[in-house]
Parts: C-alpha cells; structure tokens; sequence
C-alpha cells in the first residue's frame, strides 16, 4: 500500500494531536480541528490504512487511534520541523551556564536542569571519562593552620576541590611551595600515568625522600585523582513524569523509575549511543524497561573533542520538534563555554 500525500497529512495530524492531548485520535475529532476537505468516512478510511501500513495502534479502550513507533519515526526523519526557542528560552539557557562557568562538573549539572525545566522531562547528563585528562597544575589553599583545600585541574577544565585535614599545622608559604613542586612534577601527566604508571612506583619505592607534608597530603591526592576518573552521572526533573497522564498510576511510575535504579547500567546505555543529536523511540531502545518511552541525547564537545553527552527520557509523544531544538541551541553554547583556548573552563581560577 502507498504511502500518498494525504495519508501522511492525515498522519501528520494524528501525531500533533495525541502529542499535545494524549488522547486516543478518531476521523470526527480529526475532521473538526484540521480542514482536511474530505468527509471523516474517508478519513476514516485512510486512518484504517494507516493501521494495516504499521503507522497507527488501536488500544481495546478506545475508538480512537495512536501513532506507532513507526510514525514517530516517520515523523522524526521527514515530517518534523525544527522549533525556534524563545526569548525567555534562550536567557535561561545563558543564565544557567554562566552560572558556573569556572566549574566544568557544575556546568554540567546545571546544563541538565535547565534542559529539564525547559522540557518538563526527565534530564540526564554525563561527564566524560577523565582517563586522558591531564593534570594542569595541583593549589593547595589554607582554610587553617590544620586544614587545607587541595585544588586538581585537568587540561579539560575538570576541577576537584577536596578538603584535608592535616596531621601537623602548617604555614601558608609552606602550602604553597608544595602546591607548586606537585604542579612541576604531574603538570602534562595523565591521571591514569600518574595513579597506575611508573610515577607511583617510584613514590613507593622512595618515601623517604618525600617531604613530610607531601607524605601527609598524597594519600588524598591519589584518591583525588582516583574520583575524577569515575564518570558522573547528573540527573533531573525525575518528578516531572507525574505531570502526565501516562503516569498516574502507580505501576506506570514504578516501571519508569525502575529504568534508573542500576546506574552503572544506565550510565553504559548512555555512553553506548552514537554521537551527535540520537532520537531513539520505542523498541528502538536495546534495554526493554525503555520500550514505552523515547531517549534524544546530544553530544558536547571540550575544545573541539566530543567527550559527553545529555540527554531527556519521557513518553514517546514527546514534542520532537521542540526538544531537538533545545538540545542542539544548549550543546552549541556548552561547547562555546568548553572552548579551552578562548578562555573557557581552564584555570578554575
């Protein structure tokens, strides 16, 4: 059977209508919002081509008709037009961002909840692997005599602030001397040289020649580098799904936010899809706890290298249009922000 021109006017309709009401679309209802120029029989008759053809489901609860996973599909490669975002849109978007500019992890963090206030979706976000960051230089800040802030920046803009407490009182100069030999000694290394090459066997093997304030802070700076490693997973806008009607049953929700109750999985799911704007809709989802729902995720960029990516999960009539939009205007200023030679996220000063 042909797919014509009016079959996907037709089709066209139905996904715009069950998108904004989530209620089952019939020919009548069709034929009073959309001037079609034809008699709801025909339409009628179209919409039942449409279910043999795989476009359309008929639920036993209604009369009406729904948009498969193949129309949505159908409707994201070919019929889907791209939404300007608005004004307000776009400022909350720079607000946000600027909001942390100096902090990569927090700019990542506030680039999920943005995108899920602007959405009402459920966000997520994903820092990358730091396994190839390199250190760029080690600051050693003293809150007390006793107490000290110990500051890791990666050539990334990746910062880690970590908290020490001392085992003897040490003076500001002396913190600083050391903040600057450490700096000297890994600037250029990668975290994982560092924590698993040559560099640590020779700490082991020469303690004795180590300060004692080095020997005193290097068992954190080494679990310092240990947590930059780990991927980071920021998540948003959990409770916007009992905004919809597809979830006000119990059972609905539970099913939901079961699909984030194995982070490591979830996480892996994330990290294993293509780069660039993915719409995955459906039984296109590999884990079958997402069959019912639709995933969009992007990819940013640090300096022109692809090493992230965010993304929204909901119903799978969620407005494509819309939220494609929104991710690809937030990537685009996330990778502006991330523009390391141009001043970006690179001192953590």
């Amino acid at each position: 059977m042909e797919m014509t021109e009016r079959k996907l006017k037709i089709l066209h309709a139905i996904i715009n209508d069950y998108v904004k009401s989530a209620e089952p679309v019939g020919s009548r209802a069709l034929a009073r919002k959309f001037e079609f120029g034809i008699s709801p029989a025909t339409i009628r008759n179209e919409m039942s081509d449409l279910e043999e053809m795989g476009y359309l489901t008929h639920p036993h609860t209604s009369a009406g008709r729904v948009p498969s996973d193949k129309a949505y599909r159908l409707y994201v490669n070919q019929m889907m037009e791209r939404q300007e975002l608005t004004v307000d849109e776009k400022m909350a978007i720079a607000h946000e961002l600027q909001a942390s500019i100096n902090e990569f992890d927090k700019t990542i963090e506030h680039a999920a909840r943005i995108l899920s206030k602007i959405t009402n979706l459920t966000s997520f976000a994903l820092t990358p692997t730091a396994a190839d960051d390199k250190i760029k230089f080690v600051n050693l800040l003293p809150v007390d005599n006793r107490t000290v802030v110990m500051m890791i920046v990666s050539d990334t803009g990746k910062v880690s602030n970590t908290a020490l407490r001392l085992e003897t009182p040490c003076s500001s100069d002396n913190l600083q001397l050391l903040a600057k030999s450490m700096t000297y000694k890994y600037r250029g290394k990668t975290l994982t040289d560092v924590l698993t090459g040559n560099i640590i066997e020779c700490f082991q093997n020469d303690v004795e020649a180590m300060d004692k304030l080095e020997q005193d802070i290097m068992p954190d700076f080494l679990k310092t580098l240990e947590e930059m490693l780990n991927v980071q997973l920021y998540m948003d806008g959990m409770t916007n799904i009992f905004d919809l009607p597809e979830y006000n049953d119990i059972e609905s929700a539970k099913s939901f936010f079961n699909i984030f109750s194995h982070k490591d999985e979830f996480i892996k799911t994330v990290i294993n899809r293509d780069t660039g704007m993915i719409v995955t809709i459906g039984k296109e989802n590999m884990d079958e706890q997402m069959n019912d729902y639709s995933m969009i995720t992007a990819t940013y960029s640090v300096d022109g290298k692809q090493v992230g990516k965010i993304g929204v999960i909901g119903p799978k009539r969620m407005r494509y249009d819309k939220i494609t939009s929104i991710m690809e205007y937030l990537t685009d200023n996330l990778n502006q922000s991330f523009q390391l030679e141009e001043g970006g996220h690179d001192s953590g000063k």
